[in-house]
């Protein structure tokens, strides 16, 4: 019973760090990245639809996205969403068969601000990953009749272990794209 708490406590806490980590990879740093991208939903024929469902994006240099719709009647639609997606600062050229997307060099300051959203996101994903171990907590606080308390003391420690540890890995992360960010 304390197992199968753990195994979906632990589930639920791996996904709340990848849905960090994609969280992060969505963040503009210096360099063109098709990640960045991910999140964008395209108006398609009245369907808002991912943009990976609708065309390739591939770096064509570090500062540039190429971007081939595979339906080409939707090119105005992609170029919008591309448009009307915030933090991104480039304008989409399209040329008839690819859109291309240069990105600006990010200032100082700018660089700061996304430094601030990383971290936001990353306190964001932090309280996750706790709201997964206090739910766990109260599925372990039902099982004291059955199991005993010393069991359950035991395992309300390892518990904290392993919300730190996955704390860890979140903070990991956010270091890792701040240096990112940071680096000119």
């Amino acid at each position: 019973m304390i197992d199968e708490v753990f195994a979906d406590v632990n589930d639920r806490m791996t996904k709340a760090v990848e849905a960090a980590k994609e969280s992060f990879a969505t963040v503009r740093t210096g360099r063109a990245n098709p990640a960045l991208l991910q999140g964008v939903q395209v108006d398609y024929y009245g369907t808002p639809t991912p943009l990976p469902q609708l065309a390739s994006v591939q770096n064509q240099d570090a500062r540039s996205l190429v971007i081939t719709p595979y339906d080409k009647g939707a090119m105005k639609e992609i170029e919008q969403a591309i448009r009307d997606m915030p933090n991104l600062g480039a304008n989409p050229n399209n040329d008839g068969t690819v859109i291309r997307l240069n990105l600006p060099e990010l200032t100082a300051e700018r660089r700061k601000e996304f430094v601030k959203i990383v971290k936001s996101r990353a306190e964001d994903a932090r309280v996750a990953v706790r709201n997964v171990r206090r739910h766990g907590k109260d599925e372990l606080e039902a099982l004291k009749s059955e199991v005993g308390e010393d069991e359950i003391g035991r395992a309300e420690k390892e518990l904290e272990s392993l919300t730190k540890q996955y704390i860890d890995q979140i903070d990991d992360s956010m270091k890792r794209k701040e240096t990112e960010l940071l680096e000119v």
